[in-house]
């Protein structure tokens, strides 16, 4: 049963760009590491057991409790959210560092160089540090002193992950700022 298994030959042999391959949109060049879904996951759990706390609440007090208790739930749900959006995004326009809070997009032109870097990371985001790499990129008018990383080798995406996948991600960021940056 051919269709079942992944190892059945192709018909096509050309190599042309696949339909969806739209260099203009702003794509993650890794997955979400475990961490980072783990604790979205977990605050979607909660939102869902307070959205149902909102729907007892609407039925047995004012529906102003109920509305806030849902209000509660929404906030939730963006945050989790916003979680799984958090992490270094790129295109043909430039580079895109989402945190939690705030989003920070340079052109290329902007970028000096991006490069990976031994240097202690914050350890899933925490005041604790441990030796590791990180991505940092350095852009035109900035001091270059101690650019901000853009991806760490501790960060949620990649702890619990082999050191490969951080790699092949810096890599990946490594080598769209190659072909995009101006000199």
């Amino acid at each position: 049963m051919s269709f079942l298994t992944a190892d059945r030959a192709f018909d096509t042999a050309d190599d042309v760009a696949l339909p969806y391959d739209n260099r203009d949109r702003w794509r993650r060049p890794y997955r979400p590491g475990p961490w980072r879904v783990g604790a979205a996951a977990l605050l979607l759990l909660l939102a869902s057991f307070v959205l149902f706390a909102a729907v007892i609440i609407a039925t047995t007090a004012t529906p102003t409790s109920a509305a806030t208790v849902f209000a509660v739930a929404l906030v939730a749900v963006a945050g989790a959210l916003r979680l799984l959006r958090m992490g270094v995004w790129v295109s043909s326009r430039g580079l895109r560092h989402v945190a939690f809070v705030t989003t920070r997009t340079t052109s290329w032109e902007q970028v000096v160089s991006v490069r990976t870097v031994q240097q202690p990371v914050r350890w899933l985001g925490l005041p604790r540090t441990v030796q590791g790499q990180a991505l940092v990129i350095a852009r035109r008018g900035r001091s270059a002193e101690s650019p901000a990383p853009l991806l760490t080798s501790h960060n949620a995406d990649f702890l619990g992950r082999d050191k490969l996948a951080f790699d092949r991600a810096a890599d990946t960021v490594e080598a769209w700022a190659a072909e995009y940056r101006r000199d």
